[in-house]
């Protein structure tokens, strides 16, 4: 069977979780996909545990990270994107669940030439997950322009990693920057979308990511030094990015000004102002908003504590 979706799993000390996660790609509707399992160094028994599964469906294969890409979730994601086959991209992670008609959903969308990728919604659990699906197939949706990239970025149209499906041609000249260990497919999808592609979203939960204590977003919730470095990295670089190609929007701007705040120790607001070639008196403007802001932003919560 031909592999019109190739789908990259990056796999980590995940033997407890992963066995489940494969079970629902089996049970996928649409068939014609294969997926690359990408272990990056693990010590458990992830290999052992998946073996049968291996066996009995050749769809899945199990692959090395070898040396020349870096460890790490970005490293992983490049080396399977190397290897994929097919003619859409989607990554999964290794301790989730994905909804039966995922696949299918997305490969209907791309019948429409112009649409380069396929958002959908995703969904969060902790525990035993309930296989109470919902297979209705009408939903709602929208296009997503090259401008759009402000609401993705804003977080008011976020892009989860795994909750996007792309062409294979996206990733020709973009791929993750390996030295990113947080906030990495934030910075690329930001990228991808600001070159002038555009896509779909569709109105459906078609991903549940599991809530634990050792994922990267719960180190990075606990405020995780190496996750926290990445994110203030990954901000430069989509700064530097949009930019150069001057889509940096005043609201952008402020947008990265303000969380800057949650990063004076790693002086991320000089750093973003190093990036721009802004005159005196632009500089100065920035550098005012961003001594007051702490004020105007309490102000604003006291407002609101205030009326509510």
């Amino acid at each position: 069977m031909s592999s019109q979706v190739s789908i990259i799993m990056a796999t980590y000390n995940r033997a407890h979780f992963i066995a489940e996660t494969l079970s629902s790609i089996q049970n996928q509707t649409f068939q014609e996909w294969e997926c690359l399992i990408i272990d990056d160094g693990g010590t458990d028994d992830t290999e052992a545990v998946i073996q049968p599964i291996l066996e009995k469906d050749p769809r899945f294969s199990f692959r090395k990270r070898p040396e020349q890409y870096q460890k790490g979730l970005p490293g992983c994601r490049n080396f399977g994107i190397d290897l994929a086959k097919g003619q859409y991209i989607i990554f999964f992670d290794d301790d989730d669940i994905v909804h039966p008609q995922n696949l299918a959903c997305c490969v209907a969308e791309f019948a429409d030439p112009k649409v380069a990728f396929c958002r959908y919604q995703r969904a969060a659990f902790e525990g035993d997950f309930d296989y109470q699906f919902d297979y209705s197939k009408e939903y709602a949706k929208f296009t997503v322009y090259s401008k759009d990239v402000e609401k993705m970025l804003t977080y008011k149209l976020p892009f989860n990693s795994c909750a996007v499906m792309w062409r294979k041609s996206c990733f020709e000249q973009n791929r993750f920057v390996e030295t990113l260990m947080f906030a990495e497919e934030w910075e690329l999808y930001s990228r991808i979308l600001a070159s002038g592609v555009q896509g779909v979203s569709i109105n459906k939960i078609l991903f549940f990511g599991r809530k634990h204590y050792n994922s990267n977003t719960g180190e990075f919730s606990r405020r995780n030094e190496m996750r926290l470095v990445s994110k203030k990295d990954a901000v430069l670089l989509i700064v530097e990015n949009l930019n150069n190609r001057k889509m940096l929007t005043p609201t952008l701007m402020r947008f990265f000004v303000q969380m800057a705040l949650s990063y004076k120790k790693y002086n991320l607001f000089s750093e973003i102002l190093s990036k721009l070639d802004l005159s005196i008196g632009q500089q100065m403007y920035w550098r005012i908003l961003y001594t007051f802001l702490p004020f105007r932003l309490s102000l604003i919560r006291l407002r609101k504590k205030l009326t509510s």
